[in-house]
């Protein structure tokens, strides 16, 4: 393999008080056919490794580019510098603009770059927000940042549950589902399972808002106004779709069988399911960026930092299908 075709990934360590450095570094231990470039803080991670007891060869590169294959025990760090001291487990809002930092430049260093993805250790969204830096989450910072219709999907094995809505107050969840904003998504979810999935047509369950999917009307008028009216337009136009169908019934071998994804319409009507199916092995996946993009199924987990209990395997599992989507 040339070294212009060894796919890259680059890994943001995340909240640095969190677990986030602390699993990146045990990636260093993993056998990985690709360029893995951590953007991270280098006296971070080796402070925390050297906490945790681990011997991880930190090497700080300029030209990520340039760096070479990933080598059992060592990492490539660009190096992106604190804003103030970090303690593990503490929260220090002086370093939210550090996290948007990280975000930014792994964003540049994917976008500018062919064969290349975003891997994302967890963040702390309520600390970003206390800084005065608006944040809702990591799809909704690349959404805006490349004006992009993107789609939240997370993936345990082979099951995956896509979300209509995103992080918002239950409360806004009914205002935020339009005729025009749910065929988009469809369409975007579509086209991310046939590109990177190889789905040559996707079946697409889509969960009904109310109970009993507003039992004909009676429980709510959504499935009746907007839900329904979208589902059989792109039936019309050749999408495979079921539903709207109701969620507590959805969730079935049968449907399973016959669905490649379930959209729910906010985030704790599917999420619970799939986690509960694949909780520390489920993969964040954002369909619709100009570059892939997979996360951890799990946050901050503050009071595992620095202690060695955290568990790294849903980071292990965000990269083999940041791989795995790139056709490696």
């Amino acid at each position: 393999m040339g070294a212009h075709s060894i796919p890259t990934v680059v890994l943001t360590t995340g909240e640095p008080a969190g677990i986030g450095p602390d699993i990146v570094l045990a990636a260093a231990g993993r056998n990985l056919p690709c360029r893995l470039i951590v953007v991270g803080d280098v006296a971070l991670l080796g402070a925390r490794a050297k906490q945790l007891g681990l011997a991880v060869t930190i090497n700080e590169v300029s030209d990520p580019t340039a760096a070479p294959q990933h080598s059992i025990g060592a990492l490539s760090v660009l190096h992106r510098p604190l804003r103030s001291h970090c303690i593990a487990g503490q929260l220090n809002a002086a370093n939210a603009a550090y996290v948007i930092d990280l975000l930014t430049t792994a964003a540049n260093l994917a976008h500018n770059n062919d064969n290349c993805a975003v891997v994302t250790a967890p963040v702390q969204k309520s600390i970003i927000c206390d800084a005065g830096i608006p944040f809702s989450g990591h799809t909704e910072f690349f959404a805006e940042r490349y004006d992009a219709k993107v789609a939240m999907m997370l993936v345990a094995d082979q099951f995956r549950v896509a979300l209509a809505t995103t992080h918002l107050p239950l409360r806004a969840v009914a205002d935020a589902i339009t005729q025009a904003g749910l065929e988009e998504l469809i369409g975007t979810v579509v086209r991310g399972l046939k590109h990177h999935y190889d789905l040559k047509a996707p079946t697409v369950a889509v969960l009904g808002l109310n109970p009993h999917a507003g039992e004909d009307g009676h429980l709510g008028q959504e499935e009746i106004d907007i839900i329904s009216p979208v589902c059989e337009r792109l039936r019309q136009s050749g999408v495979d779709v079921l539903g709207p169908l109701p969620a507590d019934t959805a969730f079935t071998a049968d449907i399973e069988s016959r669905a490649d994804v379930f959209l729910a319409m906010y985030h704790d009507q599917g999420l619970p399911v799939l986690k509960t199916r694949g909780f520390g092995s489920a993969v964040n996946v954002t369909l619709g960026l100009p570059f892939v993009r997979t996360s951890v199924d799990h946050g901050t987990a503050l009071e595992l930092a620095g202690t060695g209990l955290a568990k790294p395997e849903s980071l292990f599992c965000a990269i083999d299908e940041a791989l795995r989507t790139l056709n490696v």
